[in-house]
């Protein structure tokens, strides 16, 4: 199909427009990524999702188009794959990035990739100025990747750098003023093939949303939550749905809170540098050290690393009070 077809299969009118088909999403995705339609086309079709509301099909034949100028990241094979693309300004430091410290330094290695909008973000959330002090590679092609993987377990790849074209398609929202099924897509398609893939969300109905489209592709394990700006982080004072994919069957599991202080994730001391002083233990802050383990423990089990929740939470908790081993290491 032409793009323009593409786009009057969306917005033809009551009765007559429908979703795209897999294979025409991912038709639509090829064509966006060679830039060959408008850019009134493009957005016209982008926007025309939104309104209808993307659906699982839509975002697996986006992921579909997407990875497949990818192939030489799909051979790294990590054990996890840790999207970062929130945006939102109730965001607090960037905790998350201990978690996944953590799980990968306990032998599952992470390939995280992302972008975030500092227009969109406080300065206190920005990934990108954490990870050199917490010893995190960021790499830009899949030869360094693997040699990141290889020698500590986990690397950070820029999206601008995976795929400049997909991180064009990502700007838009400068232009539209508005997300789109792209945002979506970049949480979902696992360009590195890892066996477990773990996505925040910041509004709930994309939870579901994400565990169907990554159900289509045949992912192994996943595991979507609603975290804090977006991000797969759990907030510890709260009752937090796990939502994801074992084995092709989905999964729901409530997590209760596992502290009793009550703290928003964007009231954290906003000082980047208690990020390494927390991994050291020259810091202690309970509250924080909780999201740390929380999350941790959500992502175990998604990767499958233990059989239940309260085995994944005593897991995680141990690995963070004997982390000073992997400090060693």
């Amino acid at each position: 199909m032409t793009f323009s077809q593409l786009v009057r299969t969306l917005g033809r009118g009551p009765g007559r427009s429908r979703n795209l088909e897999r294979g025409e999403a991912a038709e639509a995705m090829r064509q966006m990524l060679a830039g060959t339609p408008a850019p009134e086309a493009v957005g016209a079709l982008l926007m025309l999702m939104r309104y209808r509301g993307e659906n699982a099909e839509e975002i697996a034949g986006f992921c579909d188009g997407a990875t497949e100028g990818l192939a030489a990241w799909g051979e790294l094979r990590p054990a996890i794959d840790w999207p970062s693309y929130a945006a939102g300004k109730s965001r607090g430091l960037p905790l998350f990035l201990l978690a996944a410290k953590l799980v990968s330094g306990a032998g599952l290695p992470v390939l995280m990739h992302g972008w975030n909008s500092a227009a969109h973000m406080r300065e206190a959330a920005d990934l990108r100025a954490a990870l050199p002090a917490l010893g995190i590679p960021v790499v830009e092609t899949p030869a360094a990747a693997r040699e990141a993987l290889d020698a500590a377990a986990m690397a950070y790849v820029p999206l601008e750098a995976m795929s400049p074209d997909l991180y064009r398609l990502l700007r838009l929202r400068d232009v539209l003023g508005l997300r789109s099924a792209v945002n979506t897509t970049l949480r979902v398609m696992n360009p590195s093939g890892a066996a477990c893939s773990v996505q925040g969300v910041f509004h709930p109905p994309y939870r579901p949303l994400q565990v169907e489209a990554s159900m289509l592709r045949g992912q192994p394990r996943q595991m979507a939550l609603k975290g804090g700006g977006g991000e797969f982080e759990r907030n510890p004072a709260k009752s937090v749905t796990l939502e994801g994919v074992v084995g092709g069957e989905r999964i729901e599991i409530e997590a209760a809170p596992i502290i009793d202080e009550t703290r928003r994730l964007a009231d954290e001391n906003p000082d980047p540098a208690r990020l390494p002083a927390l991994w050291a233990g020259e810091l202690e802050d309970p509250f924080s050290e909780a999201v740390v383990v929380a999350t941790a423990a959500a992502a175990l089990l998604a990767a499958g690393a233990c059989t239940d929740l309260p085995a994944a939470e005593a897991e995680a908790a141990r690995l963070w009070a004997e982390r000073g081993a992997l400090r060693a290491a």
